[in-house]
This record gives structure tokens, C-alpha cells and sequence, in this order.
């Protein structure tokens, strides 16, 4: 269907760019007239964290024991080294290595 429509796959990008890009600016802009108090700022300061998990979660129950090992991996890597990049790096090691035990 998508491919017949004359703007096809870079029309829809474009539109989904544009989209995006409009909510995010709207959400600063619309911040801009909210004052903050402290309850506010708490939830925001908490917010990454609920997205993270609220993501992480469910590809955790459905992935089973080698992504329970990769989060594991993944966490302590973190409280270890501070490392976005090392903790990224253990998390697929981790599950590669449980994969390939047959875990």
C-alpha cells in the first residue's frame, strides 16, 4: 500500500519527523508557562527511570532466564563501571553466552 502512494517510505518518515519533532517542541514551549514546585519536579526527575522499566519489563518476562541475565549483567555493570556503553556491552554478552548454554 505504501509502496504505490507517490511519496512512499520517505513521505511517512518525513511525516513522522515532523510529528515528532512538533510534540517535543510543543512540550518545551508549553513547560515554559507551568511553574515547577517540588512535587513536579520530583515526578520528572523520576519519569526516566518509570520509562526504562516500563520497557524493560516486559521483554524481560517474556525473555526468560538469558534476559533476566542480561539485565543482571547489564545493572551490575553499571553500579560497577558508570558506563553507558560497558553496561550495553555485558547486557548482549550476557545473553549471548546464556543463548548459547541453551539457557
Amino acid at each position: 500500500m505504501i509502496d504505490s502512494h507517490p511519496f512512499g517510505y520517505a513521505g511517512l518518515l518525513t511525516a513522522m519527523v515532523i510529528g515528532a519533532y512538533g510534540m517535543r517542541s510543543a512540550g518545551f514551549w508549553l513547560i515554559g508557562y507551568i511553574r515547577i514546585g517540588p512535587r513536579l519536579e520530583r515526578m520528572l526527575i523520576a519519569l526516566p527511570g518509570a520509562v526504562i522499566a516500563a520497557s524493560v519489563v516486559p521483554v524481560v518476562a517474556k525473555g526468560g532466564l538469558s534476559a533476566v541475565l542480561a539485565v543482571a549483567a547489564s545493572m551490575v555493570t553499571m553500579l560497577v563501571a558508570r558506563n553507558n556503553f560497558a553496561a550495553v556491552v555485558a547486557g548482549v554478552g550476557a545473553a549471548a553466552l546464556a543463548r548459547a548454554a541453551g539457557l
